[in-house]
């Protein structure tokens, strides 16, 4: 089925092409009517007329009787009301759809780079948006109908692995896959910084030991091989308590990409693209310059002959295209690596390995801050593990549950315990702007009240309990939408605009878009349970109602599955 947005935009897209071919209106739910079309004034300054002589002409032209009736307010804003026809159909026709009026878009091939945390390392705070921002990206477009393939692009290669290597066979394999196999990555690896550093024999061995890995050693290959299982191990294991659809099979680290760096540096060179600087064969990409105006180079042989994560990004770009036959390549990766992400796209597109009809974005985040606003750490100062930090919010959420009594045993309770802390985890850092910061702050994440992931799960939780309190299993049947309560129609006016909520998210890549939407829907539900019974009600009207609810119930758990947060029947 056509969303309202769309059967609304169409007849006002076709109005504003009359008069400027290519013009498009811009349309927004709004609180000075069920919808606001801007737009008119960019159109009326490319004609050269008044704004709302502009206004009034699209009026006339656009076919919007049996849709809205329309105002024009301001300087030339059109306000939209909806016939009660076109909200009775649209509700009559989500009461059937299974999709809540979400159309399977044609399937495309997005791959989605995310989490990418280092073998050996264990996973911390500083991995968290990256994982869970690009989680709900993955589920989101994968709810639309398109073909994703997740890259967990982890740290697996480089000369650290001379050294763990080195340590590995110093304490013995059996010790060393212990200390792994419960996590304990950190403690293994700072160990084997302890020794580098200060142990001249060890590191002369480390260093032969990196040869011997990058030149195929068998027997080094083998070594390496069980650091790298040991660590996707942990991952997977952090994943599940996350509930992020991050799998082994989904890891395709550096050494993936280790054979194809010869060939990207010797097709460089064919097309002539690279140039020697200090020693290093470079590529200097048009429109980048340092602060004094000097082009800026991408490193992709260092003077050593070595390769740098350049030469790696170039490859795994080229995979995506040539190997994954890639649509979109959507990399979710700290803002830092902005200005190396936007070369390596520059570079693969001056080479041919980034068709323009490829789209190729860097999306971005801010930093995850502790109560003095700075980067969150224990107090000792150190990094927060990711797995310290899930199970001090199921902690918080299991105290907060034993003052409730929601009739669930030990094992049930346990069980939402761990659904409330990830979804106070994972809302909060998706509710916010991808682009800033926000202050981890467990005391209000885990909060029943307020813009968190528990109050919307409450809410969800709130209107199962209604169902089960009928008695009876209930199926929709025709229901007349009268909506003369204004909590009611309000209420019905967010369901009508979930398809236009999840498209601002993808168009934007901003998974908040959707939170903002299911806040406002949980408010709106909230009014309406409050003005207007349920249950009391009796014939056209409690059907009425409970269609509502049953729409909003709906609706908050397809949108909380998108964002990876699990919806309690039960709290």
């Amino acid at each position: 089925m056509a969303s309202t947005y769309e059967l609304l935009l169409a007849p006002l897209r076709a109005a504003f092409d009359t008069l400027e071919p290519g013009a498009d209106p811009v349309l927004r739910t709004s609180e000075h009517g069920d919808y606001q079309a801007n737009g008119v004034m960019a159109l009326a300054k490319k004609l050269g007329r008044p704004p709302r002589d502009v206004a009034r002409e699209i009026v006339d032209r656009a076919d919007l009787a049996d849709l809205a009736s329309v105002e024009v307010a301001g300087p030339g804003f059109l306000n939209l009301t909806l016939r009660p026809t076109l909200i009775q159909d649209q509700l009559s026709a989500l009461l059937g759809d299974d999709r809540l009026g979400i159309e399977v878009a044609p399937a495309r091939t997005i791959v989605i780079d995310y989490s990418a945390p280092n073998v050996a390392k264990e996973m911390h705070v500083g991995h968290l948006r990256s994982t869970v921002i690009g989680d709900a990206l993955a589920r989101m477009y994968r709810f639309a109908g398109h073909r994703v393939i997740a890259r967990n692009h982890v740290g697996d290669w480089g000369t650290p692995f001379g050294m763990l290597i080195e340590h590995l066979l110093d304490v013995g394999e059996d010790e060393a896959v212990a200390s792994l196999s419960i996590g304990d990555l950190d403690s293994f690896y700072r160990a084997a910084r302890v020794k580098f550093d200060a142990d001249d024999p060890f590191k002369d061995r480390s260093r032969a030991r990196v040869v011997a890995l990058q030149s195929g050693d068998v027997e080094t290959r083998r070594l390496w091989k069980i650091l790298v299982d040991q660590s996707i191990t942990y991952f997977n294991q952090v994943y599940a308590l996350l509930d992020v659809t991050l799998s082994p099979e989904d890891v395709v680290g550096e050494s993936h990409y280790n054979a194809m760096l010869g060939a990207v540096v010797a097709d460089l060179d064919g097309l002539g693209l690279l140039v020697e600087s200090d020693g290093a064969r470079c590529v200097f990409p048009p429109g980048f310059t340092n602060r004094d105006g000097d082009a800026l180079p991408l490193i992709v042989q260092k003077r050593d002959e070595g390769y740098g994560y350049a030469a790696s990004d170039l490859a795994a770009v080229r995979d995506r295209v040539e190997a994954l036959h890639a649509d979109e390549i959507l990399y979710v990766v700290g803002a830092p690596q902005a200005q190396h992400l936007e070369m390596v796209f520059a570079v693969a597109r001056l080479a041919g390995w980034l068709p323009e009809h490829v789209r190729c974005e860097h999306v971005t985040f801010g930093n995850v801050l502790g109560a003095d606003r700075k980067m969150f750490k224990t107090r000792g100062g150190e990094t927060v593990k990711l797995v310290g930090l899930v199970d001090e919010a199921i902690e918080r959420a299991a105290a907060s549950l034993r003052q409730r009594d929601n009739g669930l045993d030990g094992e049930g309770q346990q069980r939402l315990a761990t659904q409330i802390a990830r979804a106070a985890i994972k809302y909060a850092d998706l509710s916010t702007e991808r682009q800033h910061d926000y202050v981890f702050d467990l005391d209000r994440m885990v909060a029943f009240e307020g813009d968190t992931g528990p109050y919307l799960q409450y809410a969800h939780a709130r209107l199962c309990s209604i169902f089960r309190r009928l008695g009876a299993p209930w199926r929709p049947v025709h229901v007349t939408f009268g909506l003369d309560a204004l909590q009611e129609r309000n209420l019905a006016l967010a369901l009508l605009a979930f398809p236009e909520a999840l498209e601002m998210s993808f168009v934007t890549f901003q998974p908040h878009r959707l939170c903002v939407y299911l806040f406002d829907l949980a408010q709106r539900f909230t009014a309406f349970y409050d003005a207007c019974p349920v249950l009391a009600s009796t014939g056209p009207l409690r059907d009425e109602r409970l269609a509502l609810c049953d729409l909003t119930a709906r609706t908050l758990s397809i949108g909380l599955s998108m964002l990876g947060i699990d919806a309690p029947e039960q709290m």
